[in-house]
């Protein structure tokens, strides 16, 4: 049985027959069975014997020649041993017309045997014809074999070896090993894959299939809960022979019985679809009804536009196969075009509708090109010129462009609308009347072009713009008061024009002066005192010429940000001239500002100018921007850093402008905050702002400007002793104590409780507690005997109050000590009297009657429906301030709790009931604002008592929960919140209270902080893995808290808010380039500027970053012509130097 090879015709011994003679014998063979191999001559073969029939014959040929390669694939498509095939059909095809070719250039010495055998097909088998060799040679070159190295592989035969052994060998001992890949199928185990791969993320998108009992009739309203069936309601099974237990339902039942189910009931399963589907139609039904009904209808209309996301989900109310259902519901310009008519045919009903016009440039964003949007716009603008709201989105649109962005386009285009507007509000433009909240828009719009200038480094031109906005406003001649403001502008010209100083410059004395002494005959010049000239300090711009390219020119860059913020002018002692300006760029023309020269003839938005003005420069006057800007104007980190209220909760003032950076600043992220103040020149215009406004105010408005001067110069002592430099402190220190007396002395100070306060709050940081403790004495004895309703003697005890606490080591002594002293002599109606070291119960009985008495009238007064005065929320917040501490003195931490729930519940209603939003708060003191300002109160004397003594963190968590809930824009709220969820060890309830506020608000302040509690918990798993400060050794697992911040970053910057953040984007940008990621940083970097190209700051971030693309993001700041104060030509003549 092994030698049945033998027994092959192929190995038979005798007599080789050569081929030319098995040609000449192929008619008088007949062949048995079917042959092993068969190879066919096409009709180029000398077998054919007509060559006129020579199509005919092609024809029958290619018919016949198919359907024998299908025949012998079927018949012999398993064979054994090792077998020759080509690799495909038309491969044989070509064999055989190679084979062809070949014979057809030989003699013709066959054609007796082609004419024996006519037009039939003829297979070499047959035939054996004595007449030489049936292969020829092909004579034609072949191209392929110069240009590959090897043969095609369908050329090659392709052999399969059954197994691994050989024919003739003793398998006992002998072996081969074959070269190559083992024949035997390995058996293939398909990879499970996961659920994020490609191939199954489509699986996400398919619509599952409802579980439903029963068959309910579709209703248009969804069910606000899943019903569950009670026990009672299901049938009970009936017991049969085939059920005899009762367990089976009745289609169990059925099929033990060889029975089907109902007709009926086999279309259940597939009638849910229809059920939904009727559910949407009976929606689409409900709009269209309506919408015909009410088409002046705007947010029915929007309603039916957000609506179309729902009907693509469920693409089968209007597809009509299978094919079209799958096309149609991952169509997004589908849903796109369906909700473009929607708005097209509502713009058609209401052709004055803006929110319809802008939803409809919105949507057109993802079909039209840039210019094609910018024409669109301008036309929406040239019909509504008057409209606030749709100018500053505009100016946002064109902002955010960055194809089409330039600093000089934008800033223009602020000045057009801005003269626009005040064309509107002059009467100027007859066809559109003035809109309610024209004037506030305009000063918004204002700010935000100063900040816009200011993150573009053209700090001069913003800077400019406030100086002129202030001779503009408060120094204005009467002669010109009634004129238009354009008539005004044209006035003002030549003042700017004359070399006259300006607010904030030495000698500045404003406009109406410099006009009216022009009508006298001119100034007077005066020969200045040279003594006051000091010598300028040299600020060597490069300091080590061995670094980095890249790092030498930040550094410089940022020097010069920091000394050449204010614009240049010729000083005309030293015989300067305009020409003697090294950097023209710092001079500032009439035409940089004149279009943007507003009115503002509300006194309370010029106070706010001039606050505006202050806090542009460093100094906390406690303004914020409007929130149409805040997000804009925010760049730097320091919303997350503030490390006074870790160290002392209870006295730490918490700035209300966190994130919006100063004029001159353009420091890297994560540095410390500027509040160490300018160099010598920027604190004199400081100094000279304050002098120059202060006489234009009176009353409360003088005492803030002073406040906020005092401020000022404590923020530098504060940063003195964070940083410890004992020697500057100690000069700071006296500077800031003079200031402060100066300001009491005047008689309009002298009475002022808030600046005695912050005078008091000096000396205790400066380490002065007894000469704090005289002050605060002497401020309230002075006072004399006040109501519990003063809001500033409240304060001023508070303060008094909360330092002496914080000197307390535990709360033993509590009841009897000078912060009790305080807060009882507060209630009485003599004079204060010095603290003697013990305090009476009788005392602190009467007082805590007196607070009671009092707080109720202050509730009754500040919940009654007329609007009431803002002094009365002043009085209620520090009353209920003042009386919390009390109570958490004398009784303990629930005492106050039952203070902060009883007027957080009061007031709470009452903000509820007057529907007023309780998120950024446009009035000084409104409800709202009241109520957020005894929350942080709260707040803070939790922190306090969780601090110095045993105490759950639950009662401070749910807190500052409902706080945040009601007020998602307060950082200090969300700074406290992330720092205590910081110490817990899961994050799952943290991260579920994010994400129901992101949903719930559209603040960027939740998104912020997110991202920063998920980072402070990657730092605290990576402090874990690392030894000895040395590398991070992953012994626990991450979590995937990389991604997760990834995704929060991802989705902060789709929001509205989030997309023209640049403190956002900064962000984003260091967190990948903290991982290594250059590829992915590069990406987000061009991402941010498509939506923020303004940022300086984000250039400056990215030279630092990608070093080696230092000379391409410098060239793109020159395009878009931001603000490049020391060019790479300049800079590489400083190092030759």
């Amino acid at each position: 049985a092994e030698l049945d090879w033998l027994s092959n015709p192929s190995f038979c011994v005798g007599t080789i027959i050569p081929p030319s003679q098995q040609l000449e014998e192929a008619p008088n063979l007949v062949p048995e069975g079917p042959p092993l191999t068969r190879y066919f001559l096409n009709d180029r073969s000398p077998l054919k014997s007509e060559p006129s029939d020579e199509s005919d014959t092609n024809k029958k040929l290619k018919q016949t020649r198919h359907q024998h390669h299908k025949k012998t694939k079927r018949k012999h498509g398993q064979s054994s041993g090792s077998t020759s095939e080509p690799d495909t059909d038309a491969e044989r095809d070509k064999s055989s017309r190679s084979n062809s070719k070949r014979e057809s250039e030989k003699p013709n010495q066959e054609n007796h045997a082609a004419a024996d055998i006519g037009h039939r097909c003829v297979w070499l088998e047959d035939i054996q014809a004595a007449t030489g060799e049936t292969f020829r040679t092909d004579k034609k070159p072949d191209p392929a074999n110069w240009e590959y190295k090897s043969l095609y592989r369908g050329d090659i035969a392709r052999y399969k070896r059954k197994g691994d052994s050989c024919l003739g060998i003793n398998p006992k001992k002998q072996c081969i090993s074959w070269e190559g890949a083992p024949m035997e199928k390995k058996n293939s185990h398909k990879h499970v894959e996961r659920y994020f791969t490609k191939k199954n993320v489509g699986l996400m998108s398919i619509d599952g299939a409802a579980v439903s009992s029963k068959t309910e009739p579709p209703s248009s309203e969804a069910a606000s809960f899943i019903p569950v069936k009670d026990s009672e309601d299901v049938a009970p099974s009936v017991t049969t022979w085939m059920n005899p237990l009762g367990i089976y339902d009745h289609s169990t039942t059925q099929w033990l019985q060889g029975q089907g189910p109902l007709e009926q009931e086999t279309k259940l399963p597939d009638s849910q679809p229809d059920r939904e589907n009727a559910v949407l139609k009976a929606k689409v039904e409900e709009f269209n009804r309506k919408i015909r009904e009410n088409p002046q209808d705007i947010e029915l209309w929007m309603a039916f536009v957000a609506f179309q996301d729902e009907v693509m989900r469920r693409p089968g109310l209007y597809a009509l196969d299978e094919g079209e259902q799958e096309k149609r519901k991952r169509s997004l310009k589908l849903t796109l075009e369906k909700k473009l008519a929607i708005l097209e045919r509502a713009i058609e009903s209401n052709p004055s509708s803006v929110d319809l016009k802008l939803a409809k440039l919105k949507l057109c964003t993802e079909f039209w090109e840039p210019a094609t949007l910018v024409k669109e716009w301008q036309k929406l603008i040239f019909l509504h010129p008057n409209n606030t709201a749709l100018w500053q989105k505009y100016l946002l649109f064109c902002q955010s462009q960055f194809s089409t962005f330039s600093v000089s386009k934008i800033h223009n285009l602020y000045g057009k609308c801005l003269s626009t507007l005040s064309s509107v509000k002059d009467g100027s433009i007859l066809s559109h009347p003035v809109l309610p909240g024209t004037e506030e828009a305009m000063f918004a719009l204002f700010l935000q072009q100063c900040h816009f200038l200011r993150q573009a480094g053209h700090s001069e031109k913003a800077v400019s713009l406030f100086q002129a906005m202030i001779d503009f406003t408060f120094f204005k001649p009467d002669s010109v008061k009634d004129l238009p403001t354009k008539g005004q502008v044209e006035f003002f010209e030549p003042f700017w024009d004359s070399g006259e100083p300006r607010a904030g410059e030495k000698g500045a004395r404003g406009w109406r002066a410099w006009m009216h002494q022009q009508e006298r005959g001119g100034w007077v010049v005066i020969n200045p005192d040279e003594d006051d000239d000091e010598p300028e300090e040299d600020d060597q711009e490069i300091r080590d010429k061995t670094l980095p390219r890249w790092q030498i020119w930040l550094g410089a860059e940022r020097s010069r940000d920091q000394r050449h913020w204010q614009p240049w002018r010729p000083d005309k002692t030293k015989k300067q001239t305009e020409e003697d300006c090294e950097d023209p760029e710092r001079q500032v023309l009439f035409d940089d500002i004149g279009q943007s020269l507003i009115r503002l003839s509300s006194r309370d938005l010029q106070f706010q100018l001039v606050e505006a003005f202050l806090q542009f420069l460093g100094v906390p006057s406690g303004f914020a921007p409007p929130v149409s800007c805040l997000y804009l104007a925010m760049d730097e980190n320091s919303v997350f850093v503030h490390r006074l209220s870790d160290e002392k909760p209870l006295t730490c003032s918490t700035p209300s402008f966190a994130g919006v950076g100063c004029v001159g600043r353009m420091d890297r992220l994560g540095c410390q905050r500027w509040s160490r103040g300018h160099n010598r020149e920027g604190e004199e215009f400081i100094r000279n702002i304050f002098h120059l406004v202060m006489p234009l105010f009176s009353g409360e408005e003088k005492s803030r400007l002073c406040f906020s001067w005092l401020r000022h110069e404590t923020a530098k002592v504060i940063w003195c002793l964070q940083t410890k430099n004992k020697k500057k402190l100690k000069s700071q220190g006296r500077n800031c104590k003079k200031l402060a007396k100066s300001l009491l002395k005047e008689p309009e100070n002298c009475s002022s409780l808030c600046l005695w306060r912050q005078y008091a709050h000096l000396e205790w940081l400066l380490g002065n507690t007894e000469d704090a403790r005289k002050v605060f004495d002497t401020a309230l004895s002075m006072v004399g005997a006040r109501e519990l309703k003063d809001a500033a003697l409240c304060e001023l005890s508070l303060l008094y109050a909360e330092l002496e606490v914080e000197l307390l080591s535990d709360l033993r002594g509590a009841a009897t000590s000078r912060a009790v002293h305080v807060l009882t002599k507060l209630t009485e109606s003599g004079p204060y009297g010095p603290y003697s070291g013990q305090v009476l119960a009788v005392h602190i009985l009467k007082a805590r009657k007196a607070y009671e008495r009092v707080l109720q009238d202050c509730l009754d007064e500040s919940c009654i429906p007329d609007p009431a005065p803002t002094d009365s929320f002043n009085c209620l917040v520090s009353l209920v301030r003042c009386f919390m501490l009390f109570q958490y003195l004398t009784m303990g931490i629930d005492a106050a709790v039952q203070i902060y729930e009883q007027v957080f519940t009061k007031l709470k209603g009452s903000v509820s009931r007057e529907g007023t939003g309780l998120e950024h708060s446009g009035s000084p003191r409104s409800l709202a604002s009241a109520l957020e300002a005894v929350t942080l109160m709260y707040t803070s004397l939790l922190q306090f008592h969780v601090k110095v003594s045993v105490y759950p963190l639950t009662p401070l968590r749910e807190a500052l929960s409902e706080a945040l809930k009601l007020y998602p824009a307060n950082q200090a709220l969300w700074r406290s919140y992330v720092q205590i969820q910081n110490k817990s060890h899961s994050a799952s309830k943290t991260r579920r209270f994010f994400d129901a506020i992101t949903r719930s608000t559209k603040s960027l302040e939740p998104w912020l902080f997110a991202i920063e509690a998920e980072k402070m918990r990657k730092r605290l798993v990576e402090t874990v893995q690392r030894v000895e400060g040395g590398e991070v050794h992953a012994t626990i697992p991450e979590s995937g808290l990389t991604n997760r911040i990834k995704a929060l970053f991802e989705h902060a910057i789709q929001s509205d808010n989030g997309s023209q953040c640049p403190l956002l984007w900064r962000m984003y940008l260091n967190f990948l380039v903290s991982l290594g990621n250059k590829e992915r940083s590069k990406g987000v970097f061009y991402k941010a500027l498509q939506n923020c190209p303004w940022a300086k700051v984000l250039y400056m971030d990215a030279v630092e970053y990608f070093t080696d693309e230092m000379q391409e993001i410098l060239d793109l700041m020159t395009e878009k012509e931001l603000r490049v104060r020391l060019p790479v030509e300049e800079l590489e003549l400083l190092l030759e130097d």
